[in-house]
């Protein structure tokens, strides 16, 4: 049952056979009432883009197994998902499967849609796959070196420690994609530097964004208890600890560049600190996150003071990322500026990414909880813009930060490739 628009409520209803579907519907069900609340034409848009949601959702509920009362493994057991004056337009069925439809043929439908026909489309999408899997491969190796040098970070040294440590690295070591440490690493690299280098401050830029994630899924923040598919550190540990390994892990990122760094000057790890420093103060992380708490709720809230909280949050960290991992490497003040520039760009590209992954996947997809933002009446881009004009504007953020990175020819290969990596990531 949708919230009611206009007075009146709308139902979605859904008739399947057989109990193992009954997550396909409920992952179904909970995006459509995300999408309630965007602009009309996002949402008819959306409905359209899903019109084969239905039977790759439906099929993984299955997990293989077949339908109750069908022949044969892995079928589709779904007879019918209809919508009704819930997108607008008239009533109408958004999806119809047979029962006894093939996973394969479901599956394959989908991937004939997507390939297309034509020859060159095909080659082109295949340079892409390529380009992709090189990424991947690249992503693999790095954060396998990272998260090796972050377990040893915070490893405890006396049994006095221990707790602190075990709560430090509890979120320290929770997963995730590792962006902004290997930003670190290809800046560095971009510029002839050394991945050894680059490290210590690679490890630091990661502690300072997991001290953020603790902080703001406090009670007094953002009130979240799911982060990475894990209970967040307030609920494991407690507030009070978790406040106290946030601290600590920020203080440590400070003292971890300035004693492991090896084989740069001393004048270029100054700048590497000072700038880690300000991407967490007033003109960084904390005044973003005061003014993002100040909006919560405000409906008045326009397209410029968003952009200028999300700069402040999350396009601060992949700036000092990746102006650290340039200084590093030896980039001179104009190389710098222009990275910082770049960094700005895919900083506010991912933050649309995450408004946009908000409302359009499930919890179980995001690793964290989906629709926090809406259930606290955020300013988001999906409802400023809508959803269609939001993609739209990640990639021509992503296009510009591209072109700053120009001048470098070849080498800027892999964060040109991370670029893309950001607004194409699903969670």
């Amino acid at each position: 049952r949708l919230p009611p628009r206009g007075g009146r409520r709308r139902r979605i209803v859904a008739v399947a056979c057989g109990s193992e579907v009954a997550a396909g519907v409920k992952r179904f069900l909970e995006i459509l009432s995300r999408l309630w609340v965007l602009p009309r034409e996002d949402r008819k848009s959306e409905v359209e883009g899903r019109r084969t949601m239905q039977v790759s959702g439906f099929v993984s509920g299955f997990g293989g197994q077949a339908a109750p009362g069908a022949t044969g493994g892995g079928v589709c057991g779904v007879t019918t998902v209809r919508v009704g004056r819930v997108f607008g337009g008239d009533r109408r069925k958004v999806q119809k499967c047979s029962v006894g439809m093939k996973v394969e043929q479901a599956v394959g439908a989908v991937a004939v849609a997507k390939d297309g026909k034509d020859g060159a489309d095909a080659s082109r999408k295949a340079k892409a796959k390529s380009s992709a899997s090189s990424l991947m491969r690249y992503l693999a190796e790095k954060k396998e070196l990272v998260e090796a040098a972050l377990e040893e970070s915070v490893r405890s040294r006396m049994k006095e420690t221990d707790k602190i440590c075990e709560s430090m690295g509890y979120s320290l070591m929770a997963g995730g994609k590792r962006v902004r440490p290997i930003l670190v690493l290809a800046a560095c690299e971009m510029f002839g530097g050394v991945e050894d280098h680059a490290m210590p401050t690679a490890v630091a830029v990661e502690m300072i964004h997991t001290m953020s994630l603790i902080h703001d899924d406090l009670p007094s923040m953002d009130n979240d208890d799911f982060r990475r598919g894990k209970p967040t550190n307030h609920v494991k540990y407690g507030e009070d600890i978790a406040i106290l390994a946030g601290d600590a892990l920020l203080s440590r990122s400070f003292e971890h560049v300035a004693k492991y760094t090896r084989g740069v000057s001393a004048e270029r790890v100054l700048r590497v600190i000072a700038l880690l420093g300000e991407s967490v103060g007033p003109e960084g992380l904390a005044g973003g996150q005061v003014m993002d708490l100040e909006c919560e709720g405000n409906p008045n809230v326009n397209l410029e003071e968003l952009s200028w909280i999300h700069k402040m949050k999350t396009a601060a960290l992949l700036r000092v990322a990746v102006a650290c991992g340039a200084i590093i490497g030896g980039a001179d003040e104009e190389d710098v500026a222009r990275v910082s520039e770049f960094a700005d760009k895919i900083g506010l590209a991912f933050q649309i990414a995450d408004d946009v992954l908000d409302v359009t996947q499930t919890t179980e997809q995001l690793g964290k909880t989906a629709g926090k933002d809406l259930e606290a009446n955020k300013a988001t881009y999906p409802r400023l813009m809508g959803l269609e004009k939001s993609r739209a504007e990640a990639q021509r953020l992503i296009d510009e930060a591209k072109a700053c990175l120009a001048p470098y020819g070849d080498r800027n290969e892999t964060l040109l490739a991370l670029a893309d990596f950001i607004i194409a990531r699903s969670n």
